[in-house]
């Protein structure tokens, strides 16, 4: 297990990223225990978000004096961050906390804490469950860490699970722990206004609050200084960015944005996540055809593709509208790759419902998508108004016949990519061979292709497409090129 478990997407399934350790170095030390309880261990479950708010605690750890490590047992602090955004990763908390409980029986002292959506989700309640347990903290009281460590460890459980109307981290440079060095990540605001009736996030994450664009056009610099060749731009719903200059009142979107941080260098390639299909705009479009370092994909989460569902599940859009949305991009950026989130057998779904998800996907021809069954959340709409009337088996049926059809419908879109070249930003070694490098391309495709000599992570190569499958590109260098 890594120090980060991280997922692509805000809304996108658990996967462990062990390729993006690539350019790690620790000493020997790190893998020692610090008696003086200064080591810290961090593991990040669920989406992108958690993965960029790893990064700020373990910023904010740093200037406490608290070193990383990447082994659980040279840790006196163990940390998890969490997801809520469905069951199975709350399952997945529960059984790392068994591994956790494990370690501080052998270590007197060692700390355990829960941080994020889960911590937000069940407060105190948590402490109960988990009596090993000794920090609970939300995703906006991460400055607090210091303060609730020194508690715990004069005895007191140390909680502080209060949302903010403001907190950004505007000001804390993440501290890159577990980066390859070439991709990095951009927090640009925090929270969601958007009551997903299936959705847990606007209740662990609070009201949504953009961040200063300039402190992230300044990070963005910063990455391009350090060697990063590709960030992405995060959020719950970037396209709602809105920053209001305090001095001058003027506001800046997420298009102005993309633009801002897309003119730091023409090297650093641009990408965001996650998008709201009712808050795109033409703008960002224009934005992205225009710019050839702004990333010619858009993640486009649909959850359904049922206007009657689409209502249930308030996405304030039906069907004819998001098809209208989806052609709109292509039309404006014919070369654009667009993925997306699916949910089976959300509540009172009929058999007719799910086949409209089945040729929305068909009319959209997504790249690639994250796909689930319905998993109730305690506390959201869906949980309140509606019964989660769909069983299991069903459930998990309808979710193979997405599966089954994305996997079709990605191996048709792939296909097409044979014979064309593509500039090809070189992220490190491929995972299954060393001769191999990996790296994607504008559409977020990943590729592989063989290794030349003089070429290492960070350069941009022109690879020409020679096989592919459902997820990956196989291709050939046929020059370097110092573009993106």
């Amino acid at each position: 297990m890594g120090l980060y478990n991280d997922n692509p997407t805000l809304e996108g399934l658990e996967k462990t990223i062990d390729e993006s350790k690539q350019g790690e170095v620790f000493s020997q030390s790190d893998f020692m225990y610090d008696p003086s309880g200064k080591k810290f261990y961090i593991e990040s479950y669920g989406c992108s978000m958690n993965f960029s708010d790893s990064e700020i605690v373990a910023s904010i750890l740093g200037k406490e004096g608290f070193s990383p490590t990447k082994n659980m047992d040279a840790a006196n602090l163990i940390l998890i961050n969490t997801c809520s955004i469905r069951e199975k990763a709350e399952l997945t908390v529960r059984k790392r906390l068994r591994i956790f409980e494990k370690a501080k029986k052998e270590r007197q002292g060692t700390l355990i804490g829960v941080l994020g959506c889960m911590a937000e989700r069940l407060k105190k309640k948590l402490l109960e469950e988990e009596q090993i347990v000794d920090l609970v903290v939300g995703p906006d009281a991460y400055r607090d860490l210091p303060n609730l460590i020194q508690s715990a460890n004069e005895g007191d459980k140390g909680v502080n699970v209060l949302l903010s109307r403001e907190e950004t981290y505007a000001d804390i440079a993440p501290l890159r722990l577990n980066s390859n060095g070439i991709v990095g990540f951009i927090s640009i605001m925090r929270g969601c206004d958007n009551m997903c009736s299936f959705c847990v996030v606007p209740f662990t994450r609070g009201r949504e609050r953009s961040r200063n664009a300039f402190t992230i056009v300044s990070e963005a610099k910063d990455l391009y200084d350090k060697g990063y060749r590709d960030v992405t731009l995060l959020g719950q719903n970037v396209d709602s960015y809105k920053w209001e200059n305090p001095e001058t009142k003027e506001t800046v979107s997420f298009a102005e944005l993309l633009i801002m941080v897309a003119e730091v260098h023409p090297d650093l390639r641009v990408r965001f996540s996650t998008s709201h299909p009712k808050d795109i705009t033409k703008d960002v479009m224009y934005a992205i055809r225009d710019y050839e370092n702004i990333c010619k994909y858009i993640h486009l989460p649909v959850q359904s593709g049922n206007s009657r569902i689409l209502k249930r599940m308030n996405r304030t859009y039906d069907r004819e509208w998001y098809m209208q949305k989806v052609d709109e991009i292509y039309e404006i950026i014919p070369d654009c790759a667009i993925s997306s989130d699916m949910i089976a057998g959300f509540c009172s779904e009929t058999e007719e419902e799910h086949q409209d998800t089945l040729t929305i996907m068909e009319h959209a021809q997504y790249s690639m998508s994250y796909m689930f069954y319905y998993s109730e959340r305690e506390g959201t709409l869906a949980h309140r108004k509606y019964e989660d009337d769909i069983p299991l088996e069903i459930k998990k049926r309808r979710l193979n016949e997405i599966i089954k059809l994305q996997g079709e419908i990605s191996t048709a879109v792939n296909a097409k990519d044979v014979g064309q070249t593509f500039r090809i930003l070189i992220e490190g070694d491929s995972k299954k061979s060393a001769d191999d490098f990996k790296g994607r391309n504008s559409q977020n495709k990943m590729c592989i292709f063989s290794k030349k000599a003089g070429l290492k992570a960070g350069d941009y190569v022109q690879v020409q497409i020679t096989e592919s499958n459902s997820a990956t590109l196989k291709g050939f260098i046929v020059e370097s090129s110092d573009k993106v």
